[in-house]
């Protein structure tokens, strides 16, 4: 047997399923059950009889699959995944922040460690930020955490004036706003779709800021045939996969996070073989971060 011949045995007797992010490696994703945004994934995972997860993306991801489905068994094929932005938040350090805007309502974006999902009011994702803080009244302080260009988008458009934590994606950072010029220049008749990670004067080239699952949606249904895509280039498979007659192009080749793409086959095949790197979130912790998970789902 091969490699997935051999996965694929695993899988059915482990009873498992395995969920990739949009990110991951081709070869990953082809063999996942489900591949999506992270919180999609999760949401995936909790409604599934599957009593084991094989959660192919970074910690911040396996971790909340772990929040929303406490009586299964998550792996993680890769254990040291990380994610930076995810990194440049505590859950001390936000309690810091907190003390000194007492009465203020935290907003987290899923891209937070478990601790830090513990400390928010309230989730939100890069799909449903703009309607979360919304969802807040106006006459209270808002902090949002960690991504300052996700909120500095989510602000614009809601015209709400939020207190930015001093995160980033370094991936998404790397595509510069010449580099979808360049793009255009080449592809003028491409719709350029970017992230709302990506950096204000990135944005502002672009014809529409989505999520990645928004990015996806949008391919589809759009009459346009071809696209200049501002995200980790990961999600140009997916996307060619779904939209074989279409064309796609990365808003630069330099998005490319190597945390997404340390999860291999053979690491796949090794943790259902030995079901190693369970993923699992202290009780005390989970219950806390699911309360702003929660929250996020009852409000948009």
């Amino acid at each position: 047997m091969n490699i997935i011949e051999k996965i694929q045995l695993l899988k059915e007797r482990r009873n498992a399923i395995i969920l990739a992010h949009n990110y991951q490696r081709e070869e990953v994703q082809a063999i996942a059950d489900y591949t999506g945004d992270s919180l999609g994934l999760s949401r995936k995972a909790s409604m599934t009889d599957a009593d084991v997860i094989v959660f192919c993306g970074v910690r911040f991801m396996a971790e909340t699959a772990s929040i929303l489905s406490p009586d299964k068994i998550v792996l993680m094929p890769e254990p040291n995944a990380g994610c930076p932005m995810a990194d440049m938040i505590t859950a001390e350090g936000l309690k810091e922040v907190k003390r000194s805007h007492k009465g203020a309502l935290t907003v987290g974006y899923v891209n937070t460690t478990a601790e830090v999902k513990a400390e928010v009011d309230i989730c939100c994702t890069s799909a449903n930020a703009v309607d979360v803080v919304n969802s807040v009244k106006d006459d209270c302080e808002i902090i949002f955490v960690p991504d300052k260009y996700l909120g500095h988008y989510t602000a614009m458009k809601t015209g709400r004036t939020l207190l930015l934590w001093s995160g980033y994606c370094p991936t998404h950072i790397r595509i510069l706003e010449e580099d979808v010029k360049k793009q255009k220049s080449e592809h003028p008749d491409a719709e350029v779709l970017v992230h709302p990670e990506c950096t204000p004067p990135v944005r502002e080239r672009a014809d529409r800021v989505l999520s990645t699952e928004g990015i996806c949606r949008y391919a589809q249904t759009s009459d346009t045939s071809e696209f200049i895509i501002g995200t980790e280039t990961g999600i140009i498979h997916r996307l060619e996969k779904e939209n074989p007659l279409k064309r796609f192009y990365p808003a630069s080749k330099r998005a490319v996070c190597p945390n997404m793409k340390l999860t291999t086959l053979e690491k796949v095949f090794w943790a259902l073989d030995e079901m190693k790197h369970e993923i699992r979130v202290p009780e005390n912790i989970r219950a806390r971060a699911k309360r702003a998970v929660d929250r996020m789902l009852e409000a948009v």
